[in-house]
Parts: C-alpha cells; structure tokens; sequence
C-alpha cells in the first residue's frame, strides 16, 4: 500500500492529498529516510509525520488491505511509539 493511503486509512491523515503534500515537503520519513508519497509500506517500518501542531510515530504491525479500518481495529495495524505535541 502506498505511503499517502496508509497514512489516511489508519487515520494518521486526515486526508490523502494532506499525506502526500507531507511526503512532498519531507515531514514524512520512513526508518528514517524522507520518502515520496508512492513508497509501499512495509510490516516493520516505522514512520514518523511531523505536522505544525505534532509528531506521530508508529511501527506498522500489518498492512491493510482495504481502502478503510474501523476505528477500534486500528490498534492491530500501528503501534503508536510517540504522539508529541508540538505547541
């Protein structure tokens, strides 16, 4: 799955085109490296979005294959390592 949808369907992103504009401006890294908005994510990754309001890390535990998560189901897909307000 690409990086912009995993953001939006695990509900890191609001929206997709607000998770692609991130990777296209590098508040998105992936094990560490910027990445475009078109990297598959992988079980095992860890990606970090830095918005002006926050820092969300998570490890990706498993990769949906739908194009939505039900909310309470969203804990067996991320684990969340840091949610940092940056205010």
């Amino acid at each position: 799955m690409r990086l912009d949808k995993f953001l939006k369907v695990t509900m890191i992103a609001k929206r997709r085109s607000v998770a692609s504009e991130a990777a296209k401006e590098g508040f998105v890294t992936v094990n560490g490296a910027k990445v475009k908005a078109s990297y598959v994510v992988k079980v095992g990754d860890r990606v970090v979005m830095e918005t002006p309001a926050r820092r969300i890390s998570v490890d990706v535990v498993q990769v949906p294959n739908t194009n939505s998560v039900n909310k309470k189901y969203i804990d067996d897909y991320i684990t969340v390592v840091e949610n940092t307000p940056l205010n």
